[in-house]
């Protein structure tokens, strides 16, 4: 009798062990056995638009004069006429007897022909000398991870590589004994006219992709941000929209919560996320209201997430995703241009419209 009994108990603990693994099987929703949050579902885009091959090509516009160049000027032949001076900030020059002229638009070779019809009023057949010596009205920013960010002059036809070469390069871990680079690619932008180019900085710097390297035009934005940065950014019809801290197990309520309040046109029924890189991003529209009201489980979120709330009478997730990443640049772009501009006694232009769904295409 104690042997059927015997086996009756190890029976009865096998199937306890068994019922016991299957209860600990992963669970895709949860990252713990306490974790009531789950993965979205991200469908991965397609870059929807391409490098213009005008990019690529030089510019063979001439430098256009403004305020701040400096250029030396002399009319030969005429002994103490020779002179450095300024461009004024209302873009007027002046030199000798001549009243000021306006150089706003125009060439170096269009000044001195302009300068030397107006002389003949004092000289006989007057020949000028006009030499551009230093650049200050166009300018490009290259900020962010580099070993030199800073405001450069647009003093020649420049790339995007020859940018980051003259801002030192991208920062590394030297003290640290390795050379891995510090910046985040597939967040870095390249802004223009307020609008993100489809530069692809993973490509142009860690693949060599030369198609990528257009030619920089006047107050065009580069940013590398760091990519030991820990941020989650909360952006749209938020009451501010701001980059907030990323805390282990974060979630999308937990971020809406730290964006400091929903606005009353807030679409709740759209929130998009905006995951990886910039120019080919995954992305997913979440339900935040069902959410909210418990009939939907939350959402983990990931390091460099944007998380983009919509206004109501926005029109499509296509939209969404345009939206919510121009936000994302022009925010970047005023922080981090406000305070390069600051340190230099120059102001930022970029146009700003972070605060609702409906930025300019």
């Amino acid at each position: 009798m104690k042997v059927p009994t015997l086996i009756v108990c190890c029976l009865t603990l096998l199937n306890a062990c068994a019922l016991l693994k299957e209860q600990k099987k992963f669970d895709a929703r949860a990252t713990d056995t306490g974790s009531t949050s789950t993965s979205a579902e991200f469908s991965q885009t397609k870059k929807q638009e391409a490098i213009h091959p005008e990019w690529l090509k030089p510019p063979t516009k001439p430098y256009a004069l403004g305020p701040g160049d400096k250029v030396e000027i002399e009319i030969i032949g005429e002994t103490g006429t020779r002179a450095d001076t300024f461009v004024t900030p209302d873009s007027k020059l002046y030199f000798d007897l001549l009243p000021g002229i306006d150089v706003k638009g125009k060439s170096a070779k269009e000044l001195r022909e302009e300068m030397e019809k107006m002389l003949t009023r004092y000289y006989k057949q007057p020949q000028v000398s006009l030499t551009l010596r230093e650049v200050s009205s166009q300018r490009v920013w290259v900020l962010g991870r580099l070993n030199a960010p800073g405001i450069y002059p647009l003093n020649r036809p420049m790339r995007v590589l020859d940018a980051v070469t003259q801002a030192g390069g991208l920062f590394t871990s030297r003290f640290t004994g390795t050379t891995e680079e510090l910046a985040d690619l597939s967040h870095s932008f390249l802004m223009r006219g307020g609008k993100m180019l489809p530069v692809d900085f993973q490509k142009l710097i860690r693949q060599g992709d030369l198609a990528q390297n257009i030619y920089l035009e006047p107050d065009d934005f580069i940013y590398l941000p760091s990519a030991l940065t820990n941020e989650v950014y909360v952006l749209g019809a938020v009451t501010e929209p701001r980059p907030v801290g990323f805390m282990n197990e974060m979630n999308l309520i937990t971020a809406l919560g730290r964006g400091l309040g929903i606005r009353p046109e807030a679409d709740l029924a759209h929130v998009t996320i905006v995951r990886g890189s910039l120019t080919e991003p995954k992305i997913a529209t979440v339900n935040a209201k069902d959410i909210i009201q418990g009939k939907a489980t939350n959402v983990r979120l990931e390091p460099g997430d944007i998380v983009y709330i919509p206004g109501s009478g926005s029109m499509s997730p296509g939209g969404f995703l345009h939206d919510a990443v121009n936000t994302f640049t022009r925010l970047v772009a005023a922080n981090e241009g406000n305070a390069a501009g600051a340190s230099h006694g120059t102001p930022i232009g970029v146009n700003l419209n972070i605060g609702s769904s409906s930025s300019s295409r």
